[in-house]
C-alpha cells in the first residue's frame, strides 16, 4: 500500500509540473487554447493569471516531490499537499470545469486512501 500511495504521488506530482507548464508557457499557444477550451482573445486576456495558477501548481508539485524526497519522514507532508490538490481538484470541479474532480480530485483521493489505509 505504502509503494502504491508513493507511485500515485510521484504522478499527481508530475500531473502538477505538466499543468505549470500548460498554464504558464502554453496557456494562449494552440495547445493550451485546445487543452482548456479557449478563444484566442480570453487566453490573451488572461495570461497573467493563468500564470500565476500554473506557478501555485508548481508548489504543489515541490511539495508533493518534497515529501516523496523525505521517504517516510515526509508522509506529513505529502498528507498536506495532497488534501490541498484534493481541495483544489474539488473547487476546480464547482467552479471552473466538472472534469477537474477526475484529473485532480480523485486521484488525490486515491493516494490518500493508499496512505491512510
Amino acid at each position: 500500500m505504502h509503494t502504491i500511495a508513493n507511485v500515485l504521488t510521484g504522478l499527481i506530482a508530475l500531473l502538477h509540473v505538466w499543468i505549470l507548464v500548460l498554464e504558464m508557457f502554453l496557456w494562449d499557444k494552440p495547445y493550451g487554447l485546445k487543452a482548456f477550451g479557449l478563444t484566442q482573445a480570453f487566453a490573451t486576456e488572461s495570461r497573467a493569471l493563468a500564470a500565476n495558477q500554473g506557478l501555485y501548481n508548481g508548489f504543489l508539485a515541490a511539495g508533493l516531490f518534497w515529501g516523496l524526497a523525505l521517504g517516510d519522514g515526509g508522509e506529513h507532508i505529502k498528507l498536506f499537499f495532497l488534501l490541498c490538490v484534493l481541495v483544489a481538484g474539488i473547487f476546480g470541479a464547482l467552479t471552473a470545469n466538472r472534469r477537474i474532480l477526475f484529473i485532480q480530485a480523485v486521484p488525490a483521493g486515491l493516494a490518500l486512501a493508499f496512505m491512510l489505509f
